[in-house]
């Protein structure tokens, strides 16, 4: 197999430029069509794939797309998802090259998505492709849901997957959107933090005043923001909200040494980041606090006046952006109730705040011992030489949860990118040498779930 790949790459990277010319950015509505355009080519690729029952499935935002082949009898059914949808690209000044001009540079390709997720994902339709031609069949059955929507947390597919879950049945769910523990150390993430989002708007008089005339006698919404906000931790960098904690499962021996087997390098990622120190709850290693300890950020600040120059006022509004990554069996919306107590209940008689939740996510933990799990090892250790680490990310992907809850299914994250592929920013981009090997682990995976 390995052989047919190299035959094959400069054609498999040719057609990857194509698929990452399309600006498929899900959360800005210019670019509709160039989702639909997404949709419509990976439809394309799975049939030349040789998939059958191909189809794009509107939603009310962005398509869904599905596939599947399944014609080995008796052989186990493996479900891939990935995602089409990019972010937005900008800041563009950023960029070396433009966003979708795909370009190589040192055997990698840049462009916006190449790692995030179109890569990884173009990995499984080629692994396929191959299997195909060389025995004119699939080892197992394969099924493909890919959708448009991941990058603005996958609003319409939940309730797709709910509906659909005789279709959309399997033995093990395979996502390709994470990334190896550094090069050349593959890695199957084995747990997910959950996410919650929301917005505080804090509101004093019905203008802003100005801070000569006004100043010293009435209240100030930042000063009340800034107070609240800081309010949510303690001195310790624990979140000090009643109740956050619950639900949040103690962190036991085995797996503190688990997570103590995965590389970490406190003074490399100090000078890299240009830090004189890191910080977070006491009592936890940075990997434990980033992987399996639930957090509370505060994402952004706005409020007065903030543009070049000065101006001296009162300002009557302001707003707070807050993120938090829950663990276990924290509820989202239980967390969101007990921040908004907090905030309202600290918050004084002379302002008022209103608050929005815009994203939630429950945690997920997997089980690195599952069979389906335990043979994608082994098709990376063939592969790469290497046995893969089990990180816990510190990450969301909210689709997993409900991919492992609805269809009880072990779901396998086989991840082929880098922590430094930019994903997200500028300068994004995939080394084709994960290209090449991913489609080559992939290909040995399935034949090896078929003995």
């Amino acid at each position: 197999m390995k052989d047919d790949i190299q035959v094959h790459k400069d054609r498999f990277i040719k057609e990857l430029q194509e698929f990452l010319k399309i600006p498929s950015i899900s959360s800005l509505s210019e670019h509709k069509e160039n989702v639909q355009a997404g949709a419509e080519w990976v439809a394309d690729s799975l049939k030349k794939s040789g998939m059958d029952n191909v189809e794009i499935i509107p939603t009310e935002r962005h398509p869904i797309v599905y596939g599947d082949w399944l014609h080995a009898e008796g052989k186990p059914t493996v479900l891939i998802y990935g995602h089409y949808d990019v972010q937005p690209a900008d800041p563009f000044e950023l960029w070396e090259t433009p966003p979708f001009e795909p370009v190589i540079r040192d055997n990698k390709i840049y462009a916006r998505g190449a790692t995030d997720d179109k890569g990884q994902l173009f990995i499984h339709i080629k692994a396929l492709e191959l299997l195909m031609s060389e025995n004119g069949t699939l080892p197992v059955n394969v099924k493909f849901c890919i959708e448009g929507e991941e990058e603005i947390a996958s609003p319409n597919l939940p309730p797709f997957i709910e509906e659909n879950k005789d279709m959309l049945a399997a033995d093990a769910v395979v996502i390709s959107d994470t990334s190896f523990i550094e090069e050349g150390q593959p890695a199957i993430c084995t747990s997910l933090r959950g996410a919650l989002a929301m917005e505080v708007k804090v509101e004093t008089a019905n203008t802003d005043l100005h801070s000569g005339t006004y100043g010293g006698g009435v209240p100030n919404a930042v000063h009340v923001l800034v107070d609240v906000l800081s309010s949510l931790h303690d001195e310790d960098g624990r979140v000090a909200v009643e109740g956050f904690y619950e639900g949040v499962p103690p962190v036991t021996d085995k797996l503190k040494q688990e997570i103590a087997e995965i590389p970490f390098n406190e003074d490399k990622m100090k000078k890299e980041l240009g830090m004189t120190a890191l910080y977070g709850e006491k009592g936890y290693t940075f990997n434990e606090q980033t992987g399996i300890r639930p957090t509370l950020e505060i994402n952004g600040i706005g409020g007065g006046f903030a543009a070049e120059g000065f101006k001296t006022i009162v300002p009557s509004e302001a707003n707070g952006k807050i993120s938090c990554r829950l663990v276990g069996d924290q509820d989202p919306n239980h967390v969101y109730r007990l921040i908004e107590k907090h905030i309202q209940t600290i918050t004084p008689d002379y302002a008022s705040v209103e608050m929005n939740q815009f994203v939630q996510a429950k945690a997920v933990a997997l089980n690195s011992q599952d069979p389906m799990i335990q043979v994608a090892a082994k098709a990376y250790e063939k592969v790469y030489g290497v046995r893969p680490l089990f990180p816990k990310e510190g990450g969301s992907i909210p689709i997993v949860e409900v991919f492992a809850r609805v269809l009880e299914s072990p779901v396998v994250l086989m991840g082929f990118g880098l922590p430094s592929e930019n994903l997200h920013a500028p300068n994004e981009h995939f080394h084709l040498e994960n290209f090449t090997k991913g489609i080559e682990t992939v290909c040995e995976y399935l034949q090896s779930l078929s003995n």
